[in-house]
């Protein structure tokens, strides 16, 4: 009887750590292109992999974020969203983060996660940032960001590529740009194609962290540096530094 209750003893630790094992879920229901299911260059598998590695467990909703969709989740991922999020949706994921739950967004284009940024006093540009420093093979849309603040997130990382980004700043004392461009980076408020007196041009901020609640938060100007094709290397390194920190590592 001893041999049996510690038998049966040695496996409930694992039982229990089972439970408590964090769970990652993936927005895909606000027209995402781009899908963790999916192989190809611009799809998220490689990204997935990388919290599946880092012990989650990984999960997504085609549907309305909603308390009951998120309840009992770690953390939430937005990335690429071409469908707006509702104002219920958005009341939803305040709630989350406020109890304690974890945000990652990922910007494709701005305006579908406007107004859930507003809340998180962060705001994105009108237009996508163009480098005349550290340019991918010419191309002022394609660039290495080298200027980063120490945080969980950079630890341990020289370079990464972004591949066509928003500007983003936050208004909020809880809120820190952890990655900028150059100073020489530059936007196209006119859309003439070129730049003149009437564009802006300094160093942008490319992501930024922040706290609300009990919760925090993390929103990158570009969901391409997590795509498959782009997560390598330095990339990639981010994508590990990004999984271990939302789940407090």
């Amino acid at each position: 009887m001893v041999a049996l209750f510690m038998l049966i003893h040695s496996f409930i630790p694992g039982a229990q750590a089972d439970d408590k094992k964090p769970t990652v879920m993936f927005d895909q229901g606000h027209g995402q292109k781009f899908l963790i299911e999916k192989e190809g260059d611009l799809q998220l598998s490689k990204l997935s992999a990388l919290f599946k590695e880092a012990g989650y467990t990984v999960k997504t909703s085609a549907g309305l974020i909603t308390d009951e969709a998120i309840k009992g989740m770690s953390v939430l991922v937005i990335s690429g969203a071409f469908a707006p999020l509702n104002a219920a949706e958005i009341d939803a994921i305040i709630r989350f983060l406020d109890a304690g739950g974890k945000l990652c967004i990922m910007l494709h284009i701005p305006q579908p996660v406007a107004g859930l940024l507003s809340r998180l006093q962060v705001y994105a540009s009108n237009g996508v940032i163009l480098e005349n420093d550290n340019l991918i093979e010419n191309k002022p849309k394609d660039f290495l960001i080298t200027k980063m603040d120490q945080h969980a997130i950079t630890k341990g990382i020289q370079k990464f590529a972004v591949h066509g980004g928003w500007a983003l700043i936050s208004d909020s004392k809880q809120g820190k740009i952890i990655a900028r461009t150059g100073p020489r980076a530059w936007i196209d408020l006119n859309r003439d194609g070129k730049f003149n007196n009437t564009d802006a041009r300094q160093s942008f901020g490319v992501a930024i962290t922040g706290t609300f609640g009990k919760g925090q938060y993390v929103v990158f100007g570009d969901d391409a540096i997590f795509q498959n094709i782009f997560l390598e290397r330095e990339n990639m390194a981010l994508g590990k530094n990004l999984a271990r920190w939302l789940r407090g590592f």
